[in-house]
């Protein structure tokens, strides 16, 4: 077998028993149990590594069941706060500002409800399947594992490239966020950026877990300030003693006229436009199962990270787009400047507006904290697609290689290459064209990630069906399914479709706005057309479907000790 040979599932009969089972009785074998230095290995019953650590299942072997050579370091706490950093980012202090001034208060409010609830779909399909195998990179291994060999290539393309393209657009927006109180160059903040994004990375990932847990904390923080800032703002309490309350859902006005369109078809596309911007900022929650497989116990983790962070990012959004519309008119110039600092953030403009001195630095260093945060995750998100693409036999055995500190260290270069990207926003003229491009591709990648997984959990739910396997039974069952699926699979691919809307109005269109638009679908097509035509994949059956490599042995969790203490508890709900 060659280290690319494509993976799929024999007709052999399905095993029963996963964690006594070995490769040869697997029906889902993607490639020889790994030998030599690289190996994971091998403890003694009960032994951990001499960081405290019990490794990868003794019982699963390496490119079975997507079973890789990362360590399992990382806590609850860990998991939480990875999915707090990928879902709360600039778009939040910043993006809703536009996605007002396009749609007003009641479309801005309308969307995010309503791509909430999308979210909200597509994390109880992911969450079941994270937590019944939660192995290398996850994403593309369910979809190559569940649907197709070619979609599970398709999707690690086009997500990894979202991602570890996007490392570069955050360091970009990080090094404009310095410019709101020094002209220092650019060039400076984008290098000091990357050289800390690579070095967390690059370590054990405990020290990435600790980093996601300050970052996170502190957008948090913010966020939560930003709240009370604006409740204070909309019922007198600032400097200016004006109460506001509604007073900007009626003048001047709950809704738009998008691009001068007036009436109910005026409000409707601005709404739209609004349900995109939505979409945009809450892409990046689903990141919080791809470190399922260094998780020490994903069984407990996972399902309870998936829940609570998915929770919490849609009241965050839901409530910050309630207050936004309140503290702030949709025709405030401001919220057009598109300075990508602090100045077009809505909150920000409602503060000055108030009288409010200082906040402005505060609220744009935790921007600042969230862009970097975002660059790192998205490297650590890019290595992981690439571990699992490696595990899959999609790419070279290299980039499956660990270090004695469990960190695929060939991965994690090959995502922070695209890193360097960022000294693109420098230029101008067709560099910085294109780097506008790259970042209209990422957003169209993440939505048909969403589509994707959640095609991978019909499938799943057909093959439990087709194998009489009781959901049940699963460590973790998620809700209203698969109508739930149904409902992210479709919304998805409407947003996807329509994304580009406004190219077709009269006098906007471009060829190559559009192209930027909807070049992300080809993107994705392509390689899921070649990877079929060469590799010759076939279509995974719901009575084949192996439906039990990889799951995680509960023995091998570390021991947790249930909090008794008032405070113990209300840490262990809110983490």
């Amino acid at each position: 077998m060659s280290d690319l040979e494509p993976v799929g599932t024999s007709k052999g009969k399905l095993f029963s028993n996963p964690l006594t089972a070995s490769a040869e009785k697997s029906s889902y074998l993607v490639g020889p149990a790994q030998e030599g230095p690289d190996a994971t290995p091998n403890y003694p019953e009960g032994e951990a590594d001499a960081y405290g650590d019990v490794e990868q299942s003794r019982t699963n072997v390496y490119g079975v069941g997507g079973v890789g050579n990362t360590h399992r370091r990382l806590t609850a706490r860990h998991v939480t706060f990875i999915g707090f950093g990928g879902g709360i980012g600039t778009g939040l202090f910043i993006g809703t500002g536009s996605a007002l001034a396009k749609a007003g208060p009641a479309g801005l409010l309308l969307a995010y409800i309503i791509v909430g609830a999308i979210l909200w779909c597509v994390m109880e399909s992911l969450g079941e399947l994270a937590t019944l195998i939660p192995q290398a990179g996850t994403f593309p291994h369910y979809a190559t594992r569940l649907v197709d060999p070619a979609l599970g290539f398709t999707l690690a393309i086009s997500y990894g490239y979202c991602y570890t393209i996007a490392i570069a657009s955050e360091v970009s927006a990080a090094a404009i966020v310095v410019s709101y109180w020094t002209d220092i160059t650019p060039a400076v903040v984008i290098t000091v950026g990357l050289a800390l994004i690579f070095l967390i990375n690059i370590l054990n990932v405990r020290f990435f877990g600790e980093a996601e847990v300050i970052t996170a904390s502190i957008k948090v923080l913010c966020f939560v300030g930003l709240i009370i800032v604006s409740l204070v703002i909309t019922l007198g309490g600032a400097p200016d003693h004006d109460r506001i309350g509604f007073r900007y859902w009626t003048n001047p006005g709950a809704f738009t006229d998008f691009n001068g369109i007036t009436g109910a078809t005026g409000h409707f596309l601005g709404f739209f436009s609004a349900f995109i911007n939505a979409s945009f900022s809450f892409i990046g929650v689903e990141t919080v199962v791809i470190a399922a497989a260094e998780t020490a116990n994903p069984l407990r983790s996972i399902p309870k990270a998936t829940k609570r962070v998915t929770y919490r990012i849609c009241f965050f959004y839901v409530i910050g787009a309630l207050l936004i519309g309140m503290i702030v008119p949709y025709n405030d110039p401001n919220l057009a400047s598109d300075s990508g600092n602090a100045n077009s953030s809505p909150f920000v403009i409602a503060i000055k507006n108030a009288g409010i001195p200082v906040l402005g630095s505060v609220v744009n260093a935790c921007i600042l904290v969230s862009a970097w945060s975002a660059g790192n995750s998205y490297c650590y998100i890019g290595a992981r697609i690439i571990v699992a693409m490696a595990v899959d036999r999609q790419l070279p055995q290299c980039f499956s290689r660990v270090n004695k500190r469990g960190v695929p260290y060939y991965a994690v270069i090959a995502s922070f290459l695209f890193g360097p990207l960022a000294y693109l926003s420098l230029g101008s003229g067709g560099a910085s064209q294109a780097f506008t491009w790259i970042l209209n591709l990422s957003t169209v990648a993440g939505l048909l990630a969403w589509m994707t997984l959640c095609i991978c959990f019909i499938r799943f739910y057909a093959g439990c069906k087709a194998q009489g396997l009781d959901r049940n039974t699963l460590p973790y069952k998620g809700r209203f399914q698969p109508y739930a699926a149904w409902v992210g699979a479709i919304g998805s691919l409407i947003i996807t479709v329509f994304s580009g809307f406004s190219v077709f109005l009269k006098g906007n269109w471009s060829p190559a706005n559009f192209v930027a638009s909807y070049i992300g679908i080809p993107i994705f097509v392509v390689p899921f057309v070649l990877w079929k035509l060469f590799k010759r994949t076939r279509f995974v059956r719901a009575s084949e479907m192996d439906l039990y490599s990889g799951r995680f042995d509960p023995s091998e969790a570390p021991e947790e000790h249930t909090p008794t203490s008032w405070w113990g508890k209300f840490l262990d709900w809110l983490f």
